[in-house]
């Protein structure tokens, strides 16, 4: 690769070449100016030589040819190092003039970054760095140790029509016009000197020219004069013609007139002189320079003598001071002849030449401790190496000497180190090094902050090239830039860093950088005026959760400001404050399934499908419905879109977040539909819908407002404030009033009075409530949101009356559904199915019109309300209203239904009602109503029946019923006992004053009572029939009526409890069914009209336990636990019923109690009714086997240990009874359930049966503990 083809190597081309100082007279100058140009700007052009093709010989006998050369003209008066502040002036101006030039590009949108990759390092970087670079190098220009700045040549101008034309060149190379480095000694005053007479036309002929151009030649020399002919054109350059001055003027507008009177001839004339200047006068003079100091330092440096003694010489002097600046060397000193040689043969392009001599001086100039010599002439051998493209690394070397020692010698070497590290910079692009081109950049970057933002931007696209690209530190350097730029009052450069920078914190994570660079360039765009722009970067730091309270309220107080002086609104098209959240969006609407509250329409719509199966006519029935009857008169293009009836309102769940910390108000907020008014909701035979011409349309992309008082669709609006970090969600309806089409597009509010945000609604995001209960093909996300409105039907509304949130488990009320159909036509054919029998149950009308609970008492039911609960249990939940029943109007219809909580649990209740138009020409033929209610049973009594037979007597049982109150703070009365088996007969052991000793049953306490049992089917009495003796009362006469288990409601709902507590072992013929029924006290004392049947089924009478037993004891026990443990005496009586005698081991254990779970966790995918396993009735028998004992959470039941023998043994002689004493310890208060011991019994057999195997199996066997109670309280 040609290293002059690289951007380092045309910068050498360009700034390392020949000076051509420039002497001319007030004449000279004023003849220019009427073409509009200065002498230099006139000769400039013609300076530069793409092809001179000039042979050259330096040193070497072999020529070679110059291709490109360039002359630098320079005014006698600027042949100086420039001063530093001028040189910051003009730097500054070059920046600003590039920014000026920019502001085209600060209005469009910013590059992708994938683009800017894709790009070079031309096309990516902006074109003024060169620019800039140069005029950064020039800063140095004119330095006493460098050579390649000081004039070769000098041209002296005279014009003809100045006097004594002779004299003026002799007076012009006077000493005080000469620069500083010729009067001071720094270069030899010997100089090439050209002699030229310039000749305005406009002035006269060139008669009197050529006279004083003879005159120059006697006196001076034919060789070294010349006569120029300048503005020989009045009617200007012509245009046909490129001007050769527009590319080197800074102002475009004095580029037009440039060169205005001066010829095609003239422009020749100009050429020809330059050309032969340069090629016959310059070059030639450089190479016979070269050739003369070559031999003189092969005289007196080359060889291994003269290095030898070179060394000796400077070895024998005394150590010289530190010299930063080497200013001692003057022009004729060894030193310096050896330094124009290096340079003249360098600008010649003889790198080998110049680089050998640089050697030489670098050696002198590190010994004679000259350091800014020595850095000035390791920055040529950099340059040679590189521009031989030999050894890379002894470049980078010798840059790196350089550098390193100008910024050692301090302040006065800083502008040259920033020269030498752009030179560095430039030679490490050329190897593709860019990341080490960007730690060069670092080290440049000076003092000053206008500067220093020009590096960092430049190192970072260094970043941007480097390979792999370092995105990250692209953009970071590119807003450390920018805000140097901004401290330097160069906004328009700032905005373009952040742009830039903006392109790469774009869709990532790295949210406060990219929220500060939005934020600066909005405040930047409004500094400028430029509010539209500033608006649109401003917007997208109001979603700014992640930051501070404080910066949340500063851009949130700078945006409104910047909105406001724009004084127009704005709308947004997804705006992020506040934001909306897509994925919790759901669109709900009724088209034959109506609902009656929200909680409905949530509920899986295959558990409403479930419920409706055997009310909705099925699909595949012979009879057209009308869903069919859609398919086939709608047109196909609104098949598969969404039904709504006129005149009910859509709704449309939008969930809006605040992500800031601070308080946001959003008003207006309201939908965006579009909708199409077709002239009639009945289309032809072709199946195409008819419309009206004309459209109420809210466009998204124009203005988007909507009345909201239209007469075809109705909107609401809502207001709403968020608080820091709040999300809400708010429910927008639309109402189409009439038929048609209705598309819903997207949502609108307002965040001011000047911004307005909205937002089209994604369709892959709606989640659609009530989907077509049909079966179809794949249809588009986008119909979601599209409907097709047909013409006003009737709705029924309905509630459940007197329905409680939280009820016990076993109560039992008597509720009313009632329907209502504003819709002036009827509805008929009403059913009604509810989701699970065992909670409701519909009653009969009739019971609307008396009393409860007195509607249950026993004698006041009929036979008919006995017939009508026998049908109950065979229809299962589906009810059929009676064919004459019609609703419209005002006149609600009310429907009886029976309520218990069956189990414990937060409870989901769930009815539909169908109905059909009374309408026949309705499109839609029936509509369903669906009701959902959620309310939570809590615990009430635990039931626990135990069964013992009396073998002394044929059929007649010991039945023993433990009763605990579960609940926390409520009161219970025990009303009842009844048995619902066939033939069976209860009576109590005591009579009712001495068996309850509390008319109550209190939180946590436990209640225990005993009652015969007996077959009626072999004992039939006379006083009594067998229904009446299967009640009995447990509480006072004055405490109401016996309830009647036979009639409705108390036998369905004894009916489902059979269903779901049936046991596994269908063998056994012997069981009954229990009812307790019991009272509720209120706050007051009384007892309210509040009922509660607990259901006990399936209790076995089969037992092979020849013993039974009674635990004795106090039930109520108060102790000082701070003084000692509480040890409670009991009793255990153990009765024999067999005929054989029988031993017995009565073993206790102690243990902690273990919680038993009193109802199974539902599925979480299960929906709609479903069982729950309860514990609230336990059923005990002494059957042989272990029986699971009862077990209360460890909140209310410590543990307990019991005191004296674990193990007591004894014998029991036939039909005889004993009693045991019992110790339990208890260490803490509580409620403790006693039943933690077995009892193991054996029978003796006479020694003549011991060897019978079958009497073994059936000899022996272990009975669990009963459940025994026992409240200990604190004493006080």
């Amino acid at each position: 690769m040609d290293r002059g083809e690289s951007t380092l190597g045309a910068m050498v081309l360009d700034e390392i070449t020949p000076v051509v100082m420039v002497l001319r007279t007030p004449g000279v100058e004023e003849s220019c100016r009427k073409s509009h140009l200065s002498f230099i700007q006139m000769l400039t052009p013609f300076c530069d030589f793409h092809n001179i093709d000039v042979p050259v010989r330096t040193a070497n006998d072999l020529p070679y040819r110059l291709r490109r050369f360039k002359l630098r003209l320079f005014y006698a008066s600027d042949i100086r190092q420039p001063d530093v502040e001028v040189a910051k002036e003009r730097l500054r101006q070059v920046i600003t003039r590039a920014g000026e030039e920019d502001m085209d590009d600060l209005s469009s949108d910013p590059p992708e970054i994938e683009s800017v990759l894709a790009t070079s390092e031309l096309e990516c970087m902006p074109s003024w760095f060169q620019f800039f670079n140069k005029e950064l190098v020039r800063t140095v220009s004119f330095s006493d140790h460098e050579a390649f700045d000081h004039p070769v040549a000098c041209i002296l101008a005279v014009s003809s029509k100045d006097e004594d034309p002779i004299n003026k060149f002799i007076d012009l190379f006077n000493t005080s016009q000469l620069p500083s480095l010729l009067n001071d000694g720094a270069m030899d005053p010997k100089i090439l000197k050209q002699y030229i007479l310039v000749h305005d036309n406009l002035e006269g002929s060139s008669e009197k020219a050529a006279k004083i151009l003879a005159q120059m030649k006697s006196t001076f020399g034919p060789t070294d004069c010349q006569l120029l002919c300048i503005n020989s054109s009045e009617d200007g350059f012509p245009q046909s013609q490129d001007n050769p001055w527009g590319s080197h003027q800074t102002d475009s507008s004095q580029s037009q007139h440039s060169g205005c009177f001066l010829s095609l001839e003239d422009v020749d004339e100009l050429k020809t002189s330059m050309k032969d200047l340069t090629s016959k006068q310059i070059i030639p003079h450089m190479e016979q320079k070269i050739r003369v100091l070559n031999q003189q330092v092969s005289a007196t440096r080359r060889g291994l003598r003269n290095q030898i003694k070179n060394l000796w010489w400077r070895k024998g002097k005394d150590d010289p001071p530190d010299n930063p600046t080497g200013s001692t060397y003057t022009f004729s000193s060894s030193e310096s002849q050896i330094r124009v040689l290096g340079d003249y043969a360098f600008m010649l392009r003889d790198y080998e030449l110049a680089l050998s001599n640089y050697r030489l001086l670098s050696t002198d100039f590190k010994l004679d401790k000259a350091w800014k010599r020595y850095a000035g002439v390791q920055e040529m051998m950099g340059l040679a190496y590189f521009m031989l493209d030999q050894s890379r690394k002894d470049a980078e070397n010798c840059m790196e000497n350089a550098f390193s020692t100008y910024l050692k010698i301090g302040s006065s070497g800083q502008r040259n180190a920033t020269r030498c590290g752009l030179w560095w910079v430039e030679m490490l692009k050329a190897s593709d090094q860019y990341k080490e081109a960007a730690n060069v950049y670092f080290r440049i970057t000076g003092e000053a902050p206008l500067h220093l933002a020009v590096m960092l931007e430049q190192a970072s696209y260094c970043y941007l090239l480097s390979a792999p690209p370092m995105i990250r530190k692209y953009g970071f350097h590119l807003v450390l830039s920018g805000d140097l730029y901004k401290k330097c009052d160069q906004i328009k450069h700032a905005i373009r860093t952040y742009r830039s920078a903006l392109s790469v914190f774009k869709g990532t994570t790295w949210s406060h950088i990219r929220d500060h660079v939005n934020f600066h360039i909005g405040k930047w765009y409004a500094a400028l005026g430029m509010f539209d722009v500033a608006v649109k970067h401003m917007f997208e730091v109001l979603s700014c959760g992640h930051q501070s309270k404080a910066t949340q309220e500063l851009f949130l107080r700078d945006f409104f400001q910047i909105v406001k002086k724009t004084g127009k609104p704005f709308e947004v098209c997804k705006l992020q404050l506040p934001v909306i959240n897509f994925s919790s969006l759901n669109v709900t609407f009724e088209d034959h399934r109506t609902y009656a509250s929200p909680s409905a329409v949530n509920v899986k719509e295959t558990l409403w499908n479930s419920l409706e199966e055997e009310m909705v006519p099925s699909l595949t029935s012979t009879k057209t419905n009308w869903l069919d009857l859609q398919s086939k008169i709608l047109p196909k293009k609104y098949r598969e879109s969404n039904i709504s009836v006129a005149g009910e309102s859509i709704r449309v769940n939008v969930e809006f977040r605040n992500p800031l910390q601070i308080l946001v108000s959003v008003s207006s907020v309201s939908l965006i539909c579009e909708h199409s008014v077709g002239s009639d909701t009945e289309v032809d035979s072709t199946s195409s819908l008819h419309q009206q011409s004309g459209e109420q349309l809210t466009d998204p992309n124009s203005s988007r407002k909507f009345s909201s008082g239209s007469s075809s669709l109705s909107l609401s609006e809502v207001d709403v404030f968020l608080k820091g970090g709040e999300s809400l969600v708010v429910q927008l309806t639309v109402t189409p009033k009439v038929e048609g089409t209705l598309n819903i597009v997207g949502v609108k509010w307002k965040l001011s009075d000047y911004v307005s945000g909205f937002c089209n609604f994604e369709p892959e995001f709606v989640k659609k409530r009530a989907p077509k209960g049909r079966r179809r093909s794949k249809r588009s996300t986008f119909n979601n949101l599209k409907f097709l409105v047909i013409k006003s039907l009737p709705k029924v509304t309905g509630f459940l009356r007197d329905l409680p949130n939280t009820v016990y488990v076993g109560e039992l009320q008597r509720l009313a559904i009632e329907l209502r159909n504003p819709s002036e036509i009827p509805v008929k054919i009403l059913k009604m199915r509810v989701s699970s029998p065992r909670f409701l149950n519909i009653g009969d009308r009739e019971v609307l019109d008396m009393d409860f609970p007195s509607c249950l008492e026993k004698g006041l039911n009929t036979a008919e309300n006995n017939k009508s609960a026998e049908a109950r249990k065979t229809l299962d939940s589906l009810f059929l209203f009676p064919e004459n029943t019609r609703i419209s109007g005002e006149v609600p219809l009310c429907w009886p239904l029976w309520f218990r909580a069956a189990t414990p649990g937060k409870v989901s209740l769930y009815i539909s009602v169908y109905y059909e138009m009374d309408d026949v020409s309705s499109v839609m033929g029936y509509r369903t109503l669906r009701m959902h209610y959620n309310l939570e049973v809590l615990p009430s009594l635990d039931v626990s029946f135990h069964i013992s037979p009396r073998p002394s007597k044929f059929q007649e049982f010991l039945l023993r019923m433990d009763v605990v109150n579960r609940t926390s703070s409520e009161s219970f009365q025990v009303h009842q006992l009844s048995s619902a088996g066939e033939h069976w007969e209860l009576s109590l052991l005591q009579p009712i004053d001495t068996s309850f000793h509390m008319e109550y049953l209190g939180a946590g306490q436990a209640l225990s009572c005993f009652f015969k049992l007996q077959n009626c089917r072999t004992l039939v009495s006379a006083e009594k029939s067998p229904s009446e003796k299967a009640y009995v009362r447990l509480s006072l006469e004055n405490s109401g009526a016996l309830l009647d288990i036979h009639s409705s409601p108390l036998v369905v709902f004894h009916h489902q409890e059979r269903s779901h507590q049936e046991v596994s072992d269908k063998d056994h013929q012997g069981s009954v069914d229990f009812i307790l029924v019991s009272h509720k006290k209120d706050g007051s004392g009384k007892v309210p009209y509040s009922i509660f049947s607990h259901h006990a089924c399936h209790c076995s009478l089969s037992s092979t336990s020849p013993i039974w037993w009674i635990m004795d004891g106090p039930r109520t026990v108060k102790h000082n636990f701070f003084t000692s443990l509480c040890e409670i005496q009991l009793r255990m009586t153990i009765y024999n019923s067999s005929d054989m005698i029988i031993s017995v081991d009565v073993d206790t254990v102690d243990s902690i109690t273990t919680p038993s779970s009193s109802i199974s966790s539902a599925s979480q995918n299960e929906t709609g009714w479903h069982d729950l396993t309860v514990n609230d009735n336990k059923i005990t028998t002494d059957i042989v086997g272990p029986r699971a004992g009862k077990s209360i959470s460890p909140a209310s039941v410590p543990p307990y240990i019991w005191s004296g023998l674990s193990s007591t043994r004894f014998k029991l002689k036939p039909l005889s009874s004993t009693e045991i004493p019992l110790c339990v310890s208890v260490f803490a208060p509580g409620t403790y359930d006693l039943s933690n011991y077995s009892l193991r019994w054996n029978l003796v057999y006479p020694n003549d049966q011991v060897d019978n195997a079958a009497a073994l199996r059936s000899s022996s066997g272990t009975c669990s503990g009963h459940s025994y109670y026992v409240t200990v309280l604190q004493q006080e």
